[in-house]
């Protein structure tokens, strides 16, 4: 099977890398110098994303397109997918709601499936597991984060995706439940100090949750990204002054992201947890989820470029219907789940389901 990577980025570099045994792997972008490397495991496809008639053209000589682009991208990417009639796994953080392609997916017979990443997509991938295991969600909460283990000042973070949907995260209103209603919250109006597994974070709310927003039902629902201590007062003070603003945002990314660019091994860090009640009995479900860089892949390629990689083969298998697939569903079979979890420990990623006890002590929360 011919399969595009769309993408030769980090992430793309590594959905490529995990496919290239099984199928036969193009990679497509519109930089020379990316293309250049991937060759050594992938055949190259020089595509301009942008231009909608071109990605139409290409995607017509493949039988499945991971896509692996910014999140501007991402929308365009799944309208061309269904105009060409190619099934589609995709990681971007796209702005739009993919679901509302549903109809004209099914009706070209075409398998999407969206926000197959890290978060969203594992995360979602394990609420719904949980959702599904508990007859009532009372609470759901994924605590997440891709760091340096070595962080360096003035803002002890380093920058591994792309740098806009980055700002992005800290200018979007984060979308939550709260009392069972949809509540829109500003990212940093609610910083909280966070423990999970001995170290200690700061977390924000953040705007993930997507479309577990309608496939899951709780009273509280959720997402928190994780930060060093120190990093997020910062972005605050820059977002107050107008740097995150549209028309100041490319000199701001001059300055910053040099200072977010140094060298330090990445690891990744999940929690996803839910309480509830299960045959008249109160119950908490946690699944851990711990990764460090290696094998010249950083972490947050690794978690987000394999876990589309393992639902690209679902998709091939034809083990998904025609149609726009959130990836909860996914965690809702017993089958695909499985599949999705024992292959993501294949690859040296820790995940595991804990006890009660692994949820974050939040009583030096702050807002």
């Amino acid at each position: 099977m011919k399969v595009l990577v769309l993408g030769a980025g980090n992430v793309g570099r590594a959905v490529a890398w995990d496919l290239k045994d099984e199928f036969d792997v193009y990679v497509g972008d519109i930089d020379d110098g990316k293309l250049k490397a991937v060759e050594e495991f992938a055949a190259s496809v020089k595509v301009n994303a942008a231009n909608f008639e071109e990605l139409v053209e290409v995607m017509k000589g493949f039988e499945l397109v991971v896509g692996a682009l910014p999140g501007r991208f991402g929308y365009g990417s799944l309208k061309a997918a269904i105009k060409a009639g190619v099934d589609m796994v995709d990681v971007s953080f796209m702005p739009e709601n993919p679901l509302e392609l549903r109809d004209e997916a099914e009706k070209a017979n075409v398998t999407i499936i969206f926000d197959a990443g890290f978060a969203p997509g594992l995360s979602h991938i394990l609420m719904g597991r949980i959702w599904n295991r508990l007859d009532t969600l009372d609470t759901g909460r994924i605590w997440v984060g891709g760091l340096p283990k070595e962080p360096k000042p003035p803002l002890y973070y380093r920058i591994t995706w792309s740098p806009k949907d980055l700002i992005g995260e800290y200018t979007r209103q984060a979308r939550v439940i709260r009392n069972g209603a949809l509540t829109a919250v500003d990212p940093l109006s609610e910083i909280k100090r966070v423990h999970i597994s001995d170290m200690e974070f700061e977390a924000f709310p953040s705007d993930g949750l997507r479309s577990l927003l309608e496939s899951v039902r709780a009273e509280t629902l959720e997402e928190w990204t994780l930060r060093w201590p120190g990093h997020l007062e910062k972005m605050k003070v820059l977002r107050e002054l107008g740097f995150f603003r549209e028309e100041n945002l490319d000199f701001t990314l001059k300055v910053i992201a040099p200072l977010m660019s140094f060298e330090s091994p990445d690891f990744s860090i999940m929690l996803v947890e839910g309480e509830g009640v299960e045959d008249g009995e109160r119950k908490r479900i946690s699944y851990l989820l711990y990764d460090e860089e290696k094998y010249g892949f950083t972490s947050m390629s690794r978690v987000t470029g394999f876990t589309a990689a393992i639902i690209a083969r679902l998709v091939a298998e034809g083990s998904c219907i025609y149609g726009v697939i959130p990836p909860e569903i996914l965690g809702m079979r017993i089958d695909t789940f499985s599949r999705i979890v024992d292959e993501i420990r294949e690859r040296g990623i820790t995940l595991k389901e804990v006890e009660g006890d692994a949820a974050p002590d939040n009583s030096r929360g702050r807002a």
